[in-house]
């Protein structure tokens, strides 16, 4: 009975990544006026992505694959979504959202390596999100001044920050069970 049912999972499992893999092929090939190379890319990215996955729920349960599957997802997406113009940003212009990705994705990472949210994992995911929300308004041409006068001006800033998180991680570290 249960090898039976670990079987029918794992067709059901297989099915729908072969179906994925047919869908994008036929989507590839019905779209026009689509780029191709950011088609390919997404393509890519999911399909690593989806291999990451197989990897983080059916091999290994490490957190390091559940993070390379989650990030190489969401910036497959991203591809996709751009290259389908659905958000109209291209890489040039979107890069920090990878900063973004990266923050999104290490948060369930740490919650499945420690079974709860710790802050060695949460605290450089907010990080990691903050930082690409600063740098998008800038890739973006959001803001009237450039970069390079933002650090020359809110420096003390990025000092502030820096002590509130080492603040915050030696508070978090002080615990007797500890991380």
């Amino acid at each position: 009975m249960h090898l039976t049912r670990r079987i029918i999972t794992q067709i059901v499992f297989y099915s729908g990544l072969l179906l994925m893999l047919l869908g994008t092929v036929f989507l590839l090939g019905a779209l026009t006026g689509v780029s191709r190379l950011s088609l390919f890319w997404s393509c890519l990215f999911l399909i690593i992505g989806g291999l990451f996955a197989v990897i983080a729920t059916k091999i290994s349960k490490r957190a390091v694959y559940l993070f390379s599957a989650l990030f190489f997802l969401l910036a497959g997406l991203f591809f996709f979504f751009s290259g389908l113009r659905v958000i109209p940003l291209s890489l040039s212009q979107g890069w920090p959202l990878f900063s973004v990705f990266a923050g999104l994705a290490l948060v369930p990472a740490g919650w499945r390596h420690f079974k709860a949210i710790r802050i060695r994992y949460f605290i450089p995911a907010l990080a990691f999100i903050f930082l690409g929300f600063i740098l998008l308004p800038f890739s973006l041409r959001l803001v009237s001044f450039s970069f390079k006068r933002f650090m020359i001006d809110w420096w003390p800033l990025f000092m502030v920050l820096a002590g509130l998180i080492l603040m915050v991680l030696s508070l978090g570290t002080n615990k007797k069970n500890g991380d």
